[in-house]
């Protein structure tokens, strides 16, 4: 299933259920609300938080025994690069101070 995330500031974000979760949580959302909104209040917390976790999710080391078993494989998508496109989301929406919404 798909979670889109909408915002008057810019396009729609969509993301696997999984991902969108994932991401709910670390903004402090309930990631099993199947609807919400992130007020323009709470946009500031937001982005903070959601920029700390992707910052924190590039400082780790990538996971070495990955690569090990497929050497010719590039590496996955990981959280960091899930995340951008909904933190840029919530810049753009905390600029022109606009809600973003998921699930309606």
């Amino acid at each position: 299933m798909l979670i889109t995330f909408k915002s008057a500031a810019s396009g729609n974000v969509m993301m696997f259920e999984a991902n969108a979760k994932e991401a709910l949580g670390v903004l402090g959302k309930d990631p099993d609300a199947p609807q919400g909104i992130v007020t323009v209040e709470q946009l500031p917390a937001a982005v903070a938080s959601l920029n700390a976790a992707i910052a924190a999710d590039r400082a780790k080391p990538p996971d070495q025994g990955e690569a090990d078993e497929h050497p010719d494989e590039p590496a996955g998508v990981g959280f960091s690069q899930r995340m951008v496109p909904l933190a840029e989301l919530l810049e753009r929406s905390l600029k022109d101070k606009v809600p973003v919404t998921w699930g309606v």
